[in-house]
Parts: structure tokens; C-alpha cells; sequence
């Protein structure tokens, strides 16, 4: 690897996936929104917000498989162990790359289910984000917002507010989310 590069990988099943190269500037600007808005709300707490550089191992009692979530909250500090995390988190976002979107949206969402984790988002730096909630063990696609940000259009839904289902004090609108993409 040359100077100012870095690894990032992910083991799904005892397959290593590359993710490598990092993904476009959008998904960063994105990902740092979106962390910016959580971390503030969960000032004074004891749970944290970790973006991409904690591993979150899902099976710490059965293998070595780990994945590198975009966003994470975590809760029970006594699972934080160098750089992995063995409970459940209480919410994950993971915003899609071309080389990610299938696996984000099928084997990944599979693993944090099983996992327990209550609320997955799966955001789009095309300007779309799917909510879902863990109801009686499954996940159900609660919301779908796809940004409409010209205040001229009768659709304009930048100001549409989002919260945390486990923290609703933490709120962010569609705008916020995609701030400074243009």
C-alpha cells in the first residue's frame, strides 16, 4: 500500500471483501452529516456514534466475522475491545457505493437483523434513505424518503424530519442528511 493509503475490509462467512478503493467524496459528506447530528445528540450519554472505523463482529462466539458499518451506535461500552465492538449495536447506517449496494441491501441487512440491531438505514448519495425497524425479530421497511430539494417544486421535502427511533430526541431533515453534495 503506498503512503496515505488504508485497508478497509469486511468477513462475511469467512469471505474477505475488499472495500477498497474508498468510495466517492458523496458517500463521506454523507456519512459525516449524518454522524455529525448523532454524535451531538448523544453528548452527555454513555453510548457513542463510530463511523467507519470500528469493526462490529456478529458472531464473536462462533467466528471470526466482522463488518465495517458506515455509522454505528453503541451502548454497552463492556463489547468495545481495540477496534471491534461484540454486542449489539442499537443502530446502523450504511450508505450504498455501486461496488456495496447488493451486498448492503441483502447479506449485510440479513446479518443485522439476525443481529438484533433495531434500526438499519440504507442511504443513497443519490438522495434517497430506506428506514427499517426490527419488528418481532424481522425487519420491516418503515419509511422511504427520496430528497426533493427545490423549493419551487410542490414536492420539496428537504425540511422533512427524521429521529432516531431508540433516541428520538436525535433529528435530522432530508437536507441535512445531503448537505453540501452539489
Amino acid at each position: 500500500m503506498a503512503a496515505g493509503e488504508h485497508w478497509r475490509d469486511e468477513k462475511i462467512d469467512g469471505v474477505i471483501y475488499d472495500m477498497s478503493p474508498s468510495p466517492s467524496f458523496r458517500h463521506g459528506i454523507i456519512n459525516n452529516n449524518i454522524n455529525t447530528v448523532i454524535k451531538a445528540g448523544l453528548k452527555g450519554s454513555l453510548c457513542l456514534v463510530f463511523m467507519e472505523n470500528l469493526d462490529f463482529k456478529y458472531h464473536p462466539d462462533v467466528n471470526d466475522d466482522y463488518l465495517c458499518p458506515d455509522i454505528m451506535i453503541v451502548c454497552d461500552r463492556k463489547y468495545l475491545k481495540g477496534g471491534s465492538y461484540s454486542g449489539v449495536p442499537r443502530f446502523v447506517a450504511e450508505t450504498v457505493s455501486h461496488s456495496t449496494a447488493k451486498r448492503d441491501k441483502t447479506e449485510k441487512k440479513d446479518i443485522y437483523e439476525q443481529a438484533g440491531v433495531e434500526e438499519y438505514w440504507i442511504v443513497s448519495p443519490q438522495c434517497s434513505v430506506e428506514i427499517y425497524y426490527l419488528q418481532n425479530g424481522k425487519y420491516v421497511l418503515e419509511q422511504n424518503y427520496m430528497l426533493q430539494d427545490d423549493k419551487e417544486d410542490e414536492e420539496y421535502n428537504g425540511d422533512t424530519e427524521i429521529s432516531l427511533r431508540a433516541f428520538p430526541h436525535i433529528k435530522m431533515t432530508l437536507g441535512e442528511i445531503f448537505e453540501g453534495l452539489d
